[in-house]
């Protein structure tokens, strides 16, 4: 097997040396019954890092959302989200399926909902319209490019929303990366969510997991929906163990995926006719249109797979390339130089 570039994703990286260690060694029980002492320790220490009253381990951010809005919502309830959200686009439309609600997708220039944008799609109080049970934000934003969501937007959003009543839930997959962007801690930039779920096995480079967190009373529910969608696991302290490793240890790692995507976004952006701003580009992801170079996004993808460097096509105009870890500096100066051949040749065709 060819050693591939992975740029497709930061759920690629591998368990450290230090994770494995630890999920080898690792002090199990049965978590049905409570009784993983891993598993309690990272759902403390989460808790504690967020500044919360509990939290909770889950197979999979999409669950840790799935629960959260469950426990939110009414059957019936509308969830505003941005349009480009992962709730809405990649989530198999779990919200409608499994917790019974319907996404009310808000369209932003650049991914960052503001309360301008969510008022006007909150439904009024009558009976015979579909109640706003939930705004779901999201936390540095996936295919708006890794983008932000400033502090203070969501402070406004959930101050307001809670004047409205309403809760407001954070897709916070990737928090650290933007606590690392703003400087700032996750509790202060999360403080006023009404619960939020992050996850281990993305940048943070566990294997598998990602966290539900909240108030007690919340996580006892979240620990209810966990069991209902086949989430209760039992010895599972051997992957609690990596995910310990991962939110001690890596967080510190991330500035260093930033300026990788940083001189890539830099790099690529002097393709002529190619449609990124470097300045865009703030945490670990890029994502940029193709169509100006003569080429289409999935075109792209399957030349540079030929050059050994793998990226997705979001769409056919679309690309996106993520940094993480396990990609070193010198193998993104591969990739650029992958990219720009491909697109020399393309020139003298």
């Amino acid at each position: 097997m060819p050693e591939w570039i992975d740029l497709r994703s930061d759920t690629v990286t591998k368990p450290t040396l230090e994770m494995r260690r630890a999920m080898a060694e690792a002090e199990v029980g049965d978590d049905v019954y409570g009784e993983d002492p891993t598993v309690n320790r990272l759902e403390q220490r989460a808790a504690e890092i967020f500044q919360r009253e509990a939290a909770l381990f889950v197979p999979t951010g999409s669950m840790g959302n799935l629960i959260c809005i469950r426990i939110h919502c009414d059957h019936g309830n509308e969830v505003i989200c941005e349009s480009r959200g992962h709730i809405f686009n990649f989530e198999m439309a779990s919200m409608s399926a499994i917790a019974g609600c319907v996404a009310r997708p808000v369209e932003t220039t650049d991914g960052v909902l503001t309360w301008k944008h969510i008022e006007p799609a909150i439904r009024p109080k009558v009976y015979y319209r579909a109640q706003t049970g939930l705004i779901s934000l999201e936390n540095t934003h996936n295919i708006a490019g890794g983008r932000v969501l400033p502090t203070a937007v969501q402070d406004e959003i959930c101050d307001r929303a809670h004047d409205r009543g309403i809760p407001v839930h954070l897709d916070a997959a990737r928090i650290f990366n933007a606590a690392t962007y703003l400087g700032k801690s996750v509790a202060d930039i999360t403080r006023k969510v009404d619960s939020l779920m992050f996850c281990l096995s993305k940048g943070l480079g566990a294997p598998v997991g990602s966290m539900v967190v909240g108030s007690r009373a919340f996580i006892e529910k979240a620990r209810v929906f966990r069991k209902m969608f086949g989430g209760g696991m039992r010895q599972v302290g051997v992957l609690a163990a990596a995910g310990l490793v991962a939110l001690e240890k890596h967080p510190p790692l991330l500035a260093r995926d930033h300026a990788k995507a940083r001189r890539l976004a830099e790099a690529l952006a002097e393709i002529p006719d190619m449609r990124l701003q470097p300045n865009d580009v703030q945490t670990n992801i890029l994502v940029f249109d193709v169509p100006g170079t003569g080429m289409s996004a999935p075109e792209l993808s399957a030349k540079l797979k030929e050059r050994g460097v793998l990226a997705n096509a979001v769409d056919p105009k679309q690309m996106r390339m993520v940094t993480h870890y396990d990609v070193s500096e010198e193998e993104i100066e591969r990739a650029i130089r992958a990219a720009q051949e491909i697109f020399a040749a393309a020139r003298k065709n």
